[in-house]
């Protein structure tokens, strides 16, 4: 009897066990799809709109939104909705597409499919923000970037259409395909071509109409290696960085573990090296997005002041676009003061630019935590004492 006992509990012993890594990876997983992006969502733009880009330099290439920052979409890792990020200065959508509930759902998982603890909400809720800010706003221009799971016929195509974009869809027959230069700002706003998509599935350019993503840019690792310092790797989907094949240049810049109170840092100095970094790989080029997390958070100019000084080198060839003047040659500067990139002594890090907040981030993630822990906790003790 004793030994049967014994077994018993063994055996209950291994249950547990089994039981607790399974708890533990679920968790890792859980966390690893909020901090790397249920839905992503990336803004383009400085402080300045685009309409004042154009003042400065109508006839400025690449068209649309020279710079992108990827913002998360879900309040618990980021402070605003996509609606806010939008009416903050976020051109640009980059969107994990599956297959799910018989409709096409915004989820962040694995091997291709789509679970009810890695899907956020039908993709078309946040496809209908976008539609409604574009007719809110007739010159602005907005990217979406896929990475797509969407295997329903014309799952797609037929998305966009329900969502109301097909009337600004920016026709895939009139994009470059060998790295040329892509209409003006003007050009596309008069055509209205304000709605660009990419798909990370080539047979749906010739399909459904959609750009097929590594035709059109170039991109560096996301994660950590995208962050080390001295090195900017291309993606192995991509073509080299130097490459002229695509006129695009999609540059990564956050950690493969997101961390708020790290951003602070990251987006000040290392954020600007990184960025010259990718410039050499990129043989001279300044990136056209640049994707980081947490977006308005900084110890310095932050990434505000980074994709100013891009934009204006970009427009004009001053070292800031506030710098430019309208309807002077390339290179007229006014003579500005420019804001120190040196971080302040302020640990907590501070907020740029203009942001609207939907509610707290720290109760949500202290919930989250909460929970797993008064699950964690008493299976540890449970165990312990099986021991």
């Amino acid at each position: 009897m004793q030994f049967a006992a014994s077994q018993s509990s063994s055996s209950l012993f291994q249950f547990l066990s089994v039981l607790l890594v399974l708890t533990a990876t679920v968790r890792y997983l859980i966390h690893v799809q909020l901090q790397q992006i249920v839905v992503q969502v990336s803004t383009v733009e400085t402080v300045l709109l685009q309409a004042k880009l154009n003042q400065f330099a109508p006839e400025a290439r690449p068209p649309y939104p020279l710079l992108l920052l990827e913002i998360c979409h879900l309040t618990s890792i980021h402070e605003d909705t996509v609606t806010n990020q939008l009416r903050n200065g976020v051109r640009g959508l980059m969107l994990d597409m599956y297959d799910f509930e018989n409709d096409i759902w915004l989820c962040h998982s694995f091997r291709g499919q789509c679970f009810n603890f890695t899907a956020f909400q039908p993709a078309i809720n946040t496809l209908k923000e976008v539609e409604a800010f574009l007719s809110e706003n007739p010159t602005e221009i907005v990217t979406i970037i896929i990475e797509d799971y969407v295997h329903t016929p014309k799952g797609l195509a037929k998305l966009f259409t329900n969502a109301g974009l097909d009337k600004y869809w920016f026709p895939v027959s009139k994009m470059p395909k060998k790295g040329e230069d892509w209409p003006t700002v003007n050009e596309m706003v008069q055509n209205n071509y304000r709605f660009l998509a990419f798909t990370s599935i080539a047979s749906k350019e010739s399909e459904e109409g959609i750009a097929y993503q590594w035709k059109y840019m170039v991109e560096n690792e996301s994660g950590d290696p995208g962050v080390k310092r001295g090195s900017c790797p291309n993606r192995k989907e991509s073509q080299k960085l130097n490459s002229r094949k695509a006129s695009l240049f999609f540059q990564n810049y956050f950690p493969t573990y997101p961390v708020e109170n790290d951003a602070c840092q990251e987006h000040s100095a290392p954020l600007a090296e990184m960025v010259g970094t990718c410039y050499k790989a990129a043989g001279n080029q300044l990136p056209n997005f640049l994707a980081v997390n947490f977006y308005m958070r900084s110890d310095g100019g932050g990434v505000f002041d980074i994709l100013d000084r891009m934009n204006g080198q970009k427009l004009c060839g001053c070292n800031t676009v506030i710098a430019c003047q309208a309807g002077e040659p390339f290179g007229s500067c006014k003579n500005i003061s420019v804001p120190s990139r040196s971080p302040t002594t302020n640990t907590m890090g501070s907020f740029t630019g203009s942001v609207q907040f939907s509610r707290s981030t720290s109760v949500i993630h202290s919930l989250n935590c909460l929970v797993y822990l008064s699950f964690y906790i008493p299976l540890m003790v449970f165990l312990l004492r099986l021991q």
